[in-house]
């Protein structure tokens, strides 16, 4: 529509004066010996062409993020040389405390060291699984203690039957992150563990806890 009315306003412009603008005499009439006109003076008809609707865009917030708790387990089966066996499964919501579960049989009546162990290494039994998981370099403690292994988790205690069942909760060792527990050994041991308070040359090493009785390896497991 409008390349329309532009057309007819030139047509106008033209039918009312043909000769009148030097431009347009210039190619009705054309001079070989006059020189070529580079001005021109041309006056037009003003058009109001419709004004454009300015568009508004209005951002819309994005929903925040909800963040679901992680829920992680993760299970070792215990068995050594002797006929101490068992199984312990560990369970962590998001970035929360750990939640142990024992239950161990074949034990002598009494209380047990139950520890944490650097390796998830059995080829050479629960001898290859190293020290107890330590990664701030403390000395050997109870696991209310604030100066412990990461890995001492204390004593379990064996009933009549020989049956050892606790739930520990620990903050220190989770199923994920730098300090995961996944991928250890779990261990349980001959004698009471002294908590680092015995006196004796390995109190602070290991709790004199004796030999190692069974061993198994964490792993992570279907939630």
């Amino acid at each position: 529509m409008q390349a329309a009315i532009v057309a007819m306003a030139a047509h106008t412009i033209l039918a009312a004066a043909p000769s009148s603008h030097p431009l347009l005499s210039t190619f009705s009439n054309p001079s070989p010996t006059a020189p070529p006109s580079h001005s021109s003076t041309f006056h037009g008809v003003s058009f109001k062409l419709p004004q454009r609707h300015n568009l508004s865009l209005t951002a819309v917030a994005s929903k925040p993020l909800t963040v679901v708790a992680a829920a992680k387990k993760a299970v070792a089966v215990l068995k050594g040389t002797s006929n101490v066996e068992g199984v312990v499964t560990l369970t962590q919501d998001d970035d929360g405390p750990t939640t142990v579960k024992v239950r161990i049989t074949g034990l002598t009546p009494g209380p047990h060291g139950f520890h944490l162990h650097e390796y998830g290494d059995t080829t050479n039994g629960c001898i290859s699984t190293g020290p107890h998981f330590n990664p701030n370099k403390l000395t050997h403690g109870a696991p209310e203690d604030e100066v412990r292994h990461a890995g001492d988790l204390g004593n379990i205690v064996a009933n009549a039957d020989g049956v050892a069942e606790a739930t520990i909760v620990d903050s220190q060792i989770p199923l994920s992150g730098p300090n995961t527990v996944v991928g250890r050994a779990l261990v349980v041991h001959e004698l009471e563990d002294d908590l680092g308070k015995g006196g004796h040359e390995l109190s602070l090493s290991t709790g004199n806890a004796g030999g190692r009785l069974a061993c198994g390896v964490v792993g992570l497991t279907p939630v």
